[in-house]
């Protein structure tokens, strides 16, 4: 029976510790990610950005559509004869309305639509990009903070032992069994600790600070994280062939491409002739006041109305044309050489995170047996030295073995983690979905269907 109440104390407790309020509020990196998606202040600039860019559409599809024109004028004007009161007032007043119409401008409207499109589709593609930059960034930063802080409390741990061990070489110097050299090499290497600790710190200050910036919130209690190798592929060469075809920064540089061609086209399009029509409206008033000694007044309103249409064909624009034309095909060019150069690119760092990826995963392993095994080297040094076949050296030398075989290890597990989340980015494939974040998706072509069609309105969309 005691043994029973003992089992269920036990299971209560356990109970208890995982549903306190500190293991409650610990953030996952999921989390992490979903607070920088949202609170990132450089990838809501970049939504911004993209929106800016959707009002191109509209900007250019303006050439379809009529302008309206209206205008008003007064005039009083009076005249007097030298030596006389013989003289005129005149009044006149009119106001007009002018509607005109592109019939055609060489197809510049077209292509200009055309180019304002692809410009969208490519900074929606920049937008992805920066957002698997941003969630990587986070999964970084968040790795970053466990890891210096993991660092931090290690070195303290090694100044907890060195302190002892820097008072038992003081003791045992003191009854004579020691010598001053291993209570100044004692002493020595705990304040080298000591200048570890206050750097460690400062590490870990600093890892929670760009935590901030990324995520948006300051780093509380962090659960550790996993690898993402159920989403990564199996060889380096099914990943590049993914990121070849799915990364953002190729697909958007192949949409700038597009917008460059329709840019050739419009340029060449102010070569042809150019048709409008027009069509107006105006009614003219005039008074003419009699002074007093004339005897005639007149005034009267006229009401007119024109329509019409300008045929302008260009003959010679003084080269200024042909060197648009030419500048627009240099841009076509250099737009093509910048799909191969993102291509180079994204190949590289797939490749260069796959790499660091299989180098840390054996680092891991690596590391955990150099952990056992400087620990029991430690342990033996110890006994030995307490038997006095050890020196005190030996025992700091093993002690600094385990530190840093600690802290290697801490690395590696960063470094795995990260890597997986390299890997992922790098294949263009970091996304809200594939990580399955608890966060609403941020969709810009939203904004893009609401604005692409307008005619008229001063308020965006939102409101402003």
């Amino acid at each position: 029976m005691p043994s029973l109440c003992k089992s269920v104390f036990v299971a209560v407790l356990v109970s208890a510790t995982a549903l306190s309020p500190i293991a409650a509020s610990a953030e996952t990196i999921t989390g992490a990610l979903s607070k920088a998606y949202q609170y990132n202040s450089s990838l809501n600039s970049a939504r911004a950005g993209v929106r800016v860019t959707d009002e191109g559409v509209a900007i250019a599809k303006s050439g379809y559509r009529p302008t309206i024109s209206g205008s008003a004028d007064v005039g009083y004007s009076s005249s007097h004869l030298n030596g006389s009161n013989a003289g005129t007032r005149l009044t006149t007043a009119g106001f007009g309305v002018t509607i005109s119409q592109t019939l055609f401008d060489g197809f510049q409207t077209k292509n200009n639509v055309a180019a304002a499109v692809a410009q969208v589709k490519a900074s929606v593609e920049s937008l992805r990009n920066t957002e698997e930059n941003t969630l990587f960034n986070a999964a970084s930063a968040y790795m970053d903070v466990i890891r210096d802080r993991q660092v931090a409390v290690l070195t303290e741990q090694n100044l907890q032992f060195l302190t002892e061990q820097a008072r038992a070489a003081r003791s045992r110097f003191e009854v004579g069994e020691g010598t001053r050299t291993d209570v100044a090499q004692a002493d020595a290497s705990r304040s080298s600790a000591v200048a570890q600790l206050s750097a460690a710190r400062a590490q870990a200050l600093a890892s929670a600070a760009t935590y901030r910036q990324i995520v948006g919130d300051e780093p509380g209690k962090l659960k550790a994280a996993s690898p993402l190798g159920k989403l990564l592929p199996r060889s380096l060469d099914a990943a590049i062939a993914i990121a070849s075809t799915e990364h953002p920064a190729i697909l958007a540089t192949q949409h700038l491409v597009d917008a460059a061609a329709f840019q050739v086209k419009s340029q060449e399009g102010a070569l042809l002739p150019q048709l409008s029509a027009s069509a107006g409206l105006s009614e003219d008033y005039s008074n003419n006041s009699p002074g007093p000694l004339s005897a005639t007044s007149s005034n009267g309103t006229t009401r007119s109305a024109n329509i019409g249409a300008t045929l302008t064909i260009p003959i010679y624009s003084g080269g200024r044309t042909s060197a648009l034309v030419r500048q627009s095909k240099e841009s076509l060019g250099q737009a093509r050489i910048e799909v191969d150069v993102n291509r180079d690119q994204v190949r590289q760092a797939v490749t260069s995170a796959w790499t660091q990826y299989t180098a840390a995963r054996e680092s891991v392993d690596a590391n955990r047996q150099v952990i056992a095994a400087a620990q029991l080297a430690l342990n033996g040094v110890i006994e030995e030295r307490n038997v006095g076949q050890r020196t005190t050296l030996d025992v700091l030398n093993a002690q600094n073995a385990v530190i840093s075989a600690k802290i290697e290890l801490a690395s590696s597990e960063r470094d795995v983690v990260v890597a997986s989340y390299a890997i992922l980015s790098a294949m263009g494939r970091l996304s809200v979905d594939r990580l399955a974040l608890q966060v609403t998706k941020y969709k810009p072509e939203e904004h893009y269907n609401a604005v692409k069609d307008k005619w008229i309105g001063l308020r965006t969309p939102d409101g402003r």
